[in-house]
């Protein structure tokens, strides 16, 4: 089964971070991913940019709205995920456990919907 596991980021923890952290942060998650992908795990790592860069579209009674930033305006954001395979919840849980991001913001993990048994149930 397929999970994506969105890493939320907190600024101000990782501003917090002693000069030189993050990097070695990043350079250890660079060096888990190539092993998750050799185990068959990882599907799919990306980094998003910066909150401000993003736009937020709507459709409402037929018009369309578009704002500058994230919908939330919320301390933590999402900065990346990772799609990855696990034979269960828990076995999920585990993998992104790995990851050092939980330091600095928080892990979401949710099973990723099959697509597929959905398009037969609804005949496309």
């Amino acid at each position: 089964m397929k999970y994506l596991v969105m890493i939320y980021c907190d600024d101000t923890l990782l501003d917090a971070l002693p000069d030189g952290e993050f990097d070695t942060m990043m350079h250890g998650c660079f060096m888990h991913a190539d092993e998750l992908q050799a185990q068959g795990h990882l599907h799919d790592a990306q980094q998003l940019e910066a909150p401000a860069t993003a736009k937020t579209l709507r459709v409402r009674n037929d018009r369309v709205s578009v704002v500058d930033g994230p919908f939330a305006e919320t301390k933590e954001y999402l900065g990346g995920f990772n799609l990855i395979e696990a034979d269960s919840m828990d076995e999920a849980v585990r993998i992104a456990s790995q990851f050092p991001w939980s330091r600095t913001g928080a892990i979401e993990i949710r099973p990723v919907r099959d697509m597929a048994e959905v398009r037969r149930r609804v005949g496309a």
